[in-house]
């Protein structure tokens, strides 16, 4: 825990009917602005998806004034204690969905989605025999940190959720299963996806893995790395207990290392330790190398890649 904070990243969503979407949206990037808030807000006729940095006062206001907006009262904030912002502009856009999955039949929460465990009753869940535990998030999320035993998911993006599930999971159908994802809202709709499909029993944990690594009781057990997270910080820790592993590697030289970052040229995003890091400017490969951006500025000597 950081001493005498002065910045805080809230993350938040809700589904619920919006009228207006698109107004909501100008009106909302313009009151975001305003108040000093930095981050990225996805707008949809279901509903809000946020993560907002921001000093304490303004998140503070923040969360107040939403509050007091009948269709938002009620929401509940993740909130991490910060250095400082957690990104470096304000982004407020209308989008179709909240998470792109563009599954052919509705998938509204509020009628039908997966059952919701506390982190305590979904860390003994975790330890049950003949338990099917599916991470909600993308592969290379899952490289850097995800729960013990957990499926890996072959998909580079949410939308490719459907097809993989069929084509790999239809097995598990009278399973018992458990999914997760970051902060909850993909679990929304990948239990509600699951459902339409025939499986039985489904469940999901309830704030997602960064509510998991703050209950008191649950410390973050069971989850091995750290938590991928769409803003400046790139991970988080989970893990608050002796467990706590290192599980990545880095991609030039193997050592184990959990750090993202991403190459000048074709902007992959792979696990580097700094000395790999100095020693290859960054590049993933000696042919991004060769084909580095006119603006990126490295000394150009062969560096075995």
């Amino acid at each position: 825990m950081l001493n005498n904070p002065k910045y805080r990243v809230l993350l938040y969503y809700r589904f619920v009917h919006i009228d207006d979407p698109e107004a909501f949206t100008a009106e909302h990037l313009q009151y975001c602005k305003d108040l000093g808030l930095k981050g990225r807000i996805l707008i949809a006729s279901e509903g809000i998806n946020g993560t907002v940095s921001g000093t304490w006062e303004q998140t503070e206001k923040y969360m107040n004034d939403m509050r007091r907006n009948p269709l938002f009262k009620g929401m509940v904030y993740k909130i991490d204690e910060a250095e400082g912002h957690a990104f470096k502009k304000m982004f407020v856009r209308h989008k179709k969905e909240l998470v792109t999955f563009r599954y052919d039949q509705p998938l509204d929460p509020n009628v039908k989605s997966g059952k919701r465990l506390s982190p305590q009753d979904f860390y003994e869940q975790l330890q049950q025999e003949d338990v099917v535990v599916i991470d909600g998030r993308n592969d290379y999320e899952y490289e850097i940190g995800h729960f013990r035993g957990a499926i890996r998911p072959e998909v580079e993006s949410f939308r490719e959720f459907p097809e993989w599930i069929r084509n790999n999971l239809s097995q598990f159908k009278d399973k018992k299963v458990l999914t997760y994802c970051t902060g909850g809202i993909r679990c929304e709709k990948l239990t509600g996806f699951l459902m339409n499909e025939g499986f039985q029993d489904v469940s999901q944990l309830e704030g997602g893995i960064v509510t998991y690594g703050k209950d008191p009781d649950v410390q973050g057990r069971l989850f091995d790395g750290k938590c991928y997270v769409f803003d400046e910080r790139i991970s988080v820790p989970i893990n608050r207990t002796d467990e706590d592993v290192v599980i990545a590697s880095c991609y030039h030289c193997g050592k184990p290392h959990d750090r993202y970052i991403n190459c000048p040229t074709c902007n992959l995003q792979h696990v580097c330790c700094e000395e790999c890091e100095d020693a290859h400017y960054r590049f993933c490969s000696a042919e991004c190398r060769d084909h580095a951006p006119e603006d990126y500025k490295y000394e150009k000597m062969e560096v075995p890649l």
